[in-house]
Formats: C-alpha cells, structure tokens, sequence
C-alpha cells in the first residue's frame, strides 16, 4: 500500500480503503460490521488513537471503508506512523488486515 502524506494538526483529511480478499480479489462487504483504523508512531507498541469507518451503507458493500481524522488526531509530532484496519463482524469475530498503512506527517508552516 502506498504512504500517505498529512500536515500536523489538520482536522478534514481521510483516508478511504477498498478492503479485498488476497486470494480472490473479491471486496469485502462489510454492511452490519465496525470497521476501525488504529493508528501509532512508526516502531511504537501502543497506539494513539483509533478511528470508524464513516463509510455510506453502498460504499461498506463494495468493500469501501473512510477514516476521517478528527479535530485533534493530526495533533501529534511530525514523523512516520502506520496503522491497520480491522473488522468486527455482527457476530463478534474479528479479522485484522493484514497489510499495514503508513503515513508521513509533517509541521505546519
């Protein structure tokens, strides 16, 4: 997966995943499941924070899921970070993704 690149203390940015099986390449349907991205410095062992999937019901069928950042969560130091996504089902069972997100996140002017 590619990096992706924010500036300290920004509140509007997301990020948007297509969750697809290795195998098949079939998406995901998530619809009835909570989909959350956790999120930690590069080489940490705890996170910092965890964001919902703010995804429509059509997007969550075609395996779509969007992590929009809150008002304080860009509130960190610049550096690496990484997260990964993971899924719980209606029925409680959990799945955690298997590749790892990163991000670079830069001072503010």
């Amino acid at each position: 997966m590619s990096n992706f690149y924010f500036v300290k203390g920004d509140d509007l940015p997301a990020i948007e995943v297509t969750l697809t099986r290795d195998v098949t390449g079939d998406v995901i349907n998530t619809t009835g499941s909570t989909v959350v991205f956790k999120y930690r410095r590069k080489g940490a062992l705890s996170t910092l924070g965890t964001l919902s999937d703010v995804s429509t019901t059509t997007q969550k069928t075609n395996g779509i899921a969007i992590f929009q950042f809150g008002l304080t969560d860009l509130d960190v130091d610049a550096g690496n970070y990484e997260a990964e996504v993971e899924i719980t089902n209606s029925a409680g069972r959990v799945e955690t993704v298997y590749e790892i997100i990163d991000f670079t996140l830069r001072e503010d002017f």
